[in-house]
């Protein structure tokens, strides 16, 4: 007879965090549904739906691997886990005894540093190297970070009581960013304006109230107008910008700099409908301005998120029901910012962290003038929200694993990350990893990044293993996962990855946990429950909300205030007022404008293209042109095509799209083909990945984070023929 059984589970096939069911049929898992729960039941995409299938795939790995031939060659032998972690442990203790512990690095995802629970960051804290980096660097994290210099935190959104909601570019849909989607069409049945600012007529651009069709990469000057409205027609909250902010003298004499004539001439859209859309988020309150992935990935990003934050400031809709809150940890258990040991590193150690003296936004240099203030107001010195503080700068990280500037990096450890194509500028990386005496994977299948490695390590997935999801401690909640069946094979967590790796470099007392369900008896010790009670008595635990907590504590700032001219920034060299600066001019030869970043809806990031349900909706990469484009350069439906930068090229189809405008290239992210071979082609990420074409010296960065811009760089486009990749062979590993 067969056992069936379900299980209550957070689904990892992005970094949302839906609460889902899985079916289970004698210890395997067979469906996965949409949650009980009226609130959650919605909250289901393609991606979670076809999890069982994914982690079922004859690509997945499920035994350690050791390179054996050249890096890169697709040479392996199977090894056990016993033999690869002494060899790991014993070539990394030599890197660190040549090059210093700085020469040590660590890459990971949003999930990974879920599942990681701030133990990554532990051991490299009491080793010495400064040196993680994380593709929240370039999504979610460095907008914590920038949050925090702001008002002390990041805030969330309440979408259940706002009566406005402003999407800077973010497209939410029934299977991306789900969850957002649902509660912003429940929103919209209540009545909630909905203003969207997009060069393209999105989904959600449709469904507004109000679409301002900015010029791609503009945001930071069309938030700049929003606020020259509010300030100069009165629309903002006096007493609170009186009592609570610091800087308004100085940024009101900044807004003179831009008229709105002048924002209209940089943005594309007529001053009366950015006045419109300012006037309807400053009296529509409270309001709601969600985090958007577009922001973070500009040469102006750190003044557009600052300007999102005084936005929020000068409308009072800041911590606020409705508005947006400041949750802080919630402290029935022990943090991940806690677990990460922060103060473990020295002060000799965090200066060397790279790029910090360049572009130090959320670095330790960068934060360090936070650690009083964040233990005032929430209670600890260290809150790593997202995992977007305290982290070094990932351009930086490759340069001094390329060419040893300003010192070595020579061993990697890659969490689920896929490195190469995980970050910009793909060719620099890929020199990088090739130049490392040490790279070891932990994954799934074999990515590109894997293909290069010198140990893949075999992954667990979110069905396999127990979880006390913390939500990034972006807020004050913690939620429960069931383990739903055993790992594959001879797959193991990252949990399980670093306490063995800790131990065998003389840090098993700063790791004493047997298991996983030990670990988490010690993180819920201030709850007085252990596990297993815990996760019987809650699925989800969610501190009681509070509103307007800095008229107690203050804001988690230098001054305590809402630091409209930041203190930090002016302490660290910079401009301490938000401001827009125009990119390069496009060099002869290069007459389009390129939008980077398109996630195809069945994909996470570079994840699930061996998934046959999911890749038979994306058989092959697309670029999104406007008709006249298409026509101006003599493309079709359907045709192949170069897109080339002065970095590089990349091939993909075009599909021609009424919503985009005349002479804006959409290119999709993170593209390779899992069934095509190892070698030099890198299955496919050569012929297919964005991150051949980024631009990231100098010129395109944004100052204080060093972050490269990847809306709106020139480009050409031209037709060709596919790309030739040959085959995989059958997958035996």
């Amino acid at each position: 007879m067969i056992q069936r059984t379900e299980k209550q589970v957070i689904c990892a096939s992005c970094d949302i965090a839906c609460q889902l069911i899985a079916k289970v049929e004698d210890g395997r898992v067979v469906r996965v549904r949409s949650s009980r729960k009226k609130s959650q039941r919605e909250n289901i995409c393609i991606k979670g739906i076809y999890a069982p299938q994914n982690f079922a795939s004859p690509h997945r790995l499920l035994h350690p691997l050791r390179r054996v031939g050249e890096r890169g060659s697709g040479q392996w032998e199977q090894v056990s886990w016993d033999v690869a972690m002494g060899e790991i442990a014993e070539r990394l203790g030599k890197v660190i005894d040549r090059y210093g512990p700085e020469a040590w690095a660590v890459a990971t995802s949003q999930w990974n540093t879920s599942v990681d629970h701030g133990l990554g960051r532990r051991l490299m804290n009491l080793v010495g190297s400064p040196n993680w980096i994380s593709g929240v660097a370039l999504c979610a994290g460095n907008t914590a970070a920038i949050n925090r210099m702001t008002y002390g935190w990041f805030p969330q959104p309440d979408y259940a009581a706002t009566r406005c909601i402003a999407l800077f570019g973010h497209n939410p849909k029934k299977h991306s960013w789900t969850p957002v989607y649902n509660r912003i069409m429940a929103a919209r049945a209540r009545g909630a304006k909905l203003i969207v600012l997009d060069p393209r007529r999105s989904e959600m651009a449709e469904r507004a109230d109000i679409w301002l069709p900015l010029n791609v990469g503009t945001d930071a000057a069309m938030a700049m107008g929003w606020v020259r409205t509010i300030v100069e027609e009165g629309l903002y909250d006096a007493d609170f910008v009186r009592d609570w902010t610091v800087g308004f003298t100085d940024l009101k004499q900044r807004l003179e700099e831009y008229p709105l004539e002048r924002v209209s001439a940089i943005t594309g859209v007529p001053t009366e409908q950015i006045r419109a859309a300012a006037r309807m988020y400053a009296i529509e309150t409270p309001g709601v301005i969600p985090w958007t992935p577009i922001t973070d990935q500009q040469i102006n990003s750190t003044s557009a998120i600052r300007l999102h934050c005084i936005l929020r400031a000068l409308t009072g809709n800041l911590d606020v029901q409705g508005g947006e809150t400041l949750q802080g940890f919630n402290r029935i258990a022990i943090s991940e910012s806690e677990i990460e040991l922060h103060e473990a590193l020295s002060q000799s150690q965090r200066d060397k962290q790279l790029g910090s003296d360049r572009w130090p936004a959320f670095t330790y240099r960068g934060t360090a003038a936070l650690e009083e203030p964040t233990e005032r107001v929430w209670g600890l010195p260290y809150a790593n929200l997202i995992g977007g503080s305290y982290m070094a700068v990932p351009g930086a990280v490759f340069e001094a694993m390329a060419d040893g500037n300003p010192y070595p990096v020579k061993a990697l450890i890659s969490l689920g990350n896929n490195t190469l194509l995980g970050f910009t500028n793909m060719a620099r990386i890929e020199a990088a990893l090739r130049n490392l005496d040490l790279l070891v994977v932990h994954e799934h299948i074999k990515t590109p990044t894997a293909q290069l490695a010198d140990f893949i390590l075999p992954g667990d997935t979110w069905l396999e293993r127990p979880l006390l999801y913390d939500t990034m401690t972006w807020a004050s909640a913690y939620a429960i996962s069931d383990k739903a069946s055993e790992p594959a094979g001879e797959c193991r967590s990252v949990f399980d990855f670093w306490c063995d790796l800790a131990r065998r470099m003389g840090h098993a007392d700063s790791f004493p946990w047997g298991s996983i369900e030990e670990f988490y008896d010690w993180r819920l010790q201030p709850s007085g429950l252990d596990w297993a009670s815990f996760s019987d008595k809650f699925r989800v635990h969610a501190a009681r909300p509070e509103y307007r907590k800095y008229e107690r504590t203050g804001f988690a700032t230098p001054s305590g205030k809402v630091e409209l001219a930041s203190s930090m920034l002016a302490d660290l060299g910079f401009d301490p007022l938000p401001y827009y600066r125009e990119p390069p001019a496009h060099p002869e030869g290069f007459p389009l404008t390129l939008f980077m970043g398109v996630r195809d809806d069945g994909f996470f990031q570079t994840a699930h293209r061996h998934v046959p349900e999911l890749r038979r909706m994306h058989p092959e990469p697309k670029t999104f042109l406007n008709a006249q484009t298409a026509e101006r350069f003599d493309l079709g439906e359907g045709d192949w095509v170069a897109i080339s930068t002065p970095e590089g090229t990349m091939h993909a189809i075009v599909e021609i799209r009424t919503d985009m405008p005349d002479g804006l290239v959409r290119v999709p992210h993170g593209w390779w083909k899992p069934e095509t071979a190892e070698g030099p082609a890198l299955s496919g990420a050569r012929a297919h990945s964005d991150g051949n074409v980024t631009l990231d010296d100098e010129a395109w960065r944004d100052r204080e984070q060093g972050i490269p811009h990847l809306k709106g760089i020139p480009c050409r486009i031209v037709g060709t023929e596919a790309p030739a990749l040959a085959m995989q062979q059958p997958h035996h590993a």
